[in-house]
């Protein structure tokens, strides 16, 4: 049961990363001891490349993050509730790097930012 929330989750994200929709998240924050919920725009999944753990996470950029940081790496443990949202995200307010020099681990159809 557990495995198939999971699979759900990762496929309805990834679908989310090419349609270019954002996304309505809910999971369990470590720093704030509960549930939290955040529209956010996926931008990939895969091994964070500052973790020393290369374990898949769910990267999203946080529209709402009430801290100076927008990128928000989330476990698939954590993530309790992801809903695809009819609204669709822009990937050039978020994409700051270059893409050919770090390059996505799901591969993308999104002009320059691909």
């Amino acid at each position: 049961m557990e495995e198939d929330r999971l699979r759900r989750h990762k496929e309805d994200f990834i679908r989310a990363i090419h349609t270019k929709k954002k996304i309505r998240i809910k999971f369990y924050s470590k720093e704030d001891s509960g549930s939290l919920e955040r529209k956010c725009a996926p931008m990939d999944y895969g091994p964070s490349r500052r973790a020393r753990e290369q374990k898949d996470k769910f990267h999203l950029w946080d529209y709402e993050s009430d801290t100076g940081a927008h990128t928000l790496s989330l476990n698939p443990e954590q993530i309790q509730e992801l809903e695809v949202l009819d609204e669709s995200f822009d990937p050039g307010e978020f994409v700051t790097w270059n893409t050919k020099e770090k390059p996505w681990f799901i591969s993308r159809n999104w002009g320059i930012y691909s």
